[in-house]
């Protein structure tokens, strides 16, 4: 798959919180973008950050040439992001890594999301042909974001660790598990609970993709530092992933 670098315009932003979604357009086409997959992205003029930073694509819009990044600030680099102006160019490179495996239309799936993990399914869903459930997780209520727009695209459920929005309590402790079946299971979110979701498909010999965040430097393979170790030996997560079949993965 053709890899590109190029200087996109920020023409739009969206705050919620300690979040932000960045709306960026290119002046050229933009190349085959797979669900799953990611940017890295060039912080200029932040003097502490020298790498670029790995993030999921969480929305793609052909027609406008444009792509969406969901960002949560929690560091220097994607608070200097955050605090670009519209207008302005980021640099990227694109599309990184290999995407989610689309199911067949007559599947029931099933989008679990944690945090910021939730981004890169948004795109997964709308790239599907059925309408998936959604299962989206936080700390508190602000921490859900956009919900509004996953609503618009699958039915979703919702819930916080403070009781604040839907059911109280973990991802996993979702009354919809006792309730439905389903043949896959999408997943992006903290390694503590894509485990523990990953136990559960497995418990009931579920299908189940997971979108593994390591620290990335380069994002192709070179620097060895995103090394997930699996039932094939050492990968690199931004070359072999992000997205593994949990039954690649020593888990």
């Amino acid at each position: 798959m053709m890899k590109q670098i190029a200087d996109f315009t920020l023409v739009g932003k969206e705050c919620y919180g300690q979040s932000v979604l960045l709306r960026l357009r290119d002046e050229q086409p933009l190349p085959e973008v797979l669900p799953g997959q990611f940017v890295q992205v060039r912080v200029d003029g932040s003097p502490s950050t020298y790498l670029r930073r790995p993030i999921s694509i969480h929305d793609v819009d052909p027609a406008n040439n444009e792509i969406s990044l969901l960002v949560q600030m929690v560091g220097e680099g994607t608070r200097h992001l955050a605090a670009t102006a519209v207008g302005n160019r980021i640099n990227l490179v694109l599309p990184l890594g290999n995407g989610y495996t689309l199911p067949s239309k007559n599947e029931k799936v099933l989008l679990v999301g944690g945090g910021i993990g939730i981004a890169p399914l948004f795109y997964l869903a709308k790239s599907m042909d059925v309408k998936p459930t959604f299962l989206l997780g936080g700390k508190k209520a602000s921490d859900i974001v956009r919900l509004d727009a996953y609503r618009a695209v699958g039915e979703t459920f919702v819930t916080t660790e403070d009781g604040s929005l839907g059911e109280k309590g973990m991802v996993t402790m979702h009354s919809i598990w006792k309730e439905r079946k389903f043949d896959k299971i999408y997943v992006c979110g903290p390694k503590r609970m894509m485990m523990a979701v990953a136990d559960i498909a497995k418990a009931n010999d579920v299908w189940c993709e997971v979108s593994l965040e390591h620290m990335m430097a380069c994002g192709l393979g070179a620097c060895l530092c995103c090394v997930e170790d699996t039932v094939e030996g050492n990968l690199c997560v931004c070359k072999e992933g992000p997205v593994f079949n949990t039954r690649r993965l020593k888990w």
